[in-house]
């Protein structure tokens, strides 16, 4: 059955405590075969077609560019497909098959979001299976990082190297969430004031000015905002899943000490949401962890480095043996 494309769409607290890792129809067929798909370098992130796929008795939205070892990226909290800075998945795709998907109940995708991180971590998981993906690089950022972390400590046989991008450990923290954040993170839609507080430097001209140019980007799409998760249900959803990831009761912190698949951290100097140094006890004691602190940036480092954050990325996976 082949992938069809989307309607452009559909309409789309108590919730303080938890957010130290916020910022996130029939089934189609698998990612085509290589033989079969258009030159890859003809696909952009703005051009990819919307495919769906059942997973779990959902129908779950992705879109692929690209060739190479695939690449699975998961989305912060209230992200959706739409919401990844282009200029990120296509410089990514240069070297790599790079997938992104809604979660359940997200953006595109029917159901209802994971209750909690091993239950979105085994939706990555039978996500990979449903598109005909054994092993695959795993990248999350924020809520995501938090997925992407616990697919790679509970699915180890599928996860060949691990991309964190803006998330906390599991844990205790050294720096909780700001206010500034709490703020502006749970309004129905952000502008670009709100987004240089949330996901950049607004103290930094330079990282204002990439703030703006990003989301010109990301917005050369259309209907953007009419996807992403608005509601105080799915709100609390989030923050369910979050605040069971931080008391960590599955012991997610210590399988971080002996775990051996390479794990690339991402961060920037100035999060004030999931604070860089929030993983610094951490990583030294580590076997396979490296971390990027970018300066002047804020909670979304991708959307204001995008190319040189690929460029750590594909070092990484060049250099990061398993």
């Amino acid at each position: 059955m082949q992938a069809r494309h989307t309607p452009k769409r559909l309409a789309g607290a108590g919730m303080l405590a938890v957010c130290g890792l916020l910022l996130a129809m029939a089934g189609c067929a698998p990612l085509p075969s290589s033989s079969a798909r258009a030159d890859p370098a003809a696909v952009t992130a703005l051009s990819a077609p919307t495919r769906y796929v059942e997973v779990g008795g959902d129908t779950i939205a992705y879109r692929a560019l690209g060739a190479g070892n695939p690449m699975i990226l998961v989305n912060r909290m209230r992200g959706t497909i739409d919401t990844w800075d282009p200029l990120f998945l296509d410089s990514l795709a240069k070297r790599h098959r790079v997938i992104v998907v809604d979660y359940p109940g997200v953006g595109y995708s029917s159901g209802a979001l994971p209750g909690d991180m091993s239950e979105a971590a085994t939706f990555v998981a039978e996500f990979a299976t449903a598109i005909g993906t054994s092993r695959f690089i795993m990248v999350g950022w924020s809520w995501g990082g938090a997925v992407a972390l616990t697919v790679t400590l509970e699915h180890p046989g599928r996860v060949t190297h691990a991309v964190i991008i803006g998330a906390n450990p599991p844990g205790k923290l050294e720096r909780p969430i700001q206010q500034a954040f709490l703020d502006r993170a749970f309004k129905p839609v952000n502008d670009l004031a709100d987004e240089e507080v949330l996901f950049f430097e607004p103290a930094s001209a330079a990282s204002r000015a990439a703030a703006a140019a990003s989301r010109r980007r990301i917005h050369a799409r259309d209907g953007v905002d009419a996807r992403i998760p608005s509601t105080p249900e799915k709100i609390q959803a989030y923050l369910n899943a979050a605040k069971d990831y931080a008391a960590d009761g599955a012991g997610r912190r210590e399988k971080l000490l002996v775990s051996r698949i390479p794990m690339l951290i991402v961060a920037g100097d100035n999060d004030i949401s999931t604070a860089g140094q929030n993983w610094f006890p951490l990583v030294g004691a580590m076997p396979n962890a490296h971390l990027v602190v970018y300066p002047e940036s804020g909670h979304g480092p991708q959307h204001q480095y995008p190319e040189l954050t690929v460029d750590h990325i594909d070092a990484f996976l060049e250099h990061a043996a398993r």
